[in-house]
């Protein structure tokens, strides 16, 4: 799967806090999603979700699938 992170328009949730300790998310073409930890930026790695993968992984959250016991 081909990106185009040099440029995404990286996002934090709006939910994070003031703090680096976050992942930030690009919507990138074709539908994929691109996730990386915040601290490290455009040096460290970065995930790429296709659509239907990120799709399932939100349908999870949504459902409470990875909420703690």
């Amino acid at each position: 799967m081909s990106a185009d992170l040099p440029n995404a328009d990286w996002f934090k949730s709006s939910r994070s806090g003031p703090n680096q300790d976050c992942v930030e998310a690009a919507h990138l073409s074709g539908g994929s999603v691109g996730v990386r930890d915040s601290k490290l930026g455009e040096s460290g790695p970065v995930l790429v979700f296709g659509p239907a993968e990120w799709d399932a992984f939100n349908d999870a959250v949504r459902g409470g699938r990875f909420d703690r016991p």
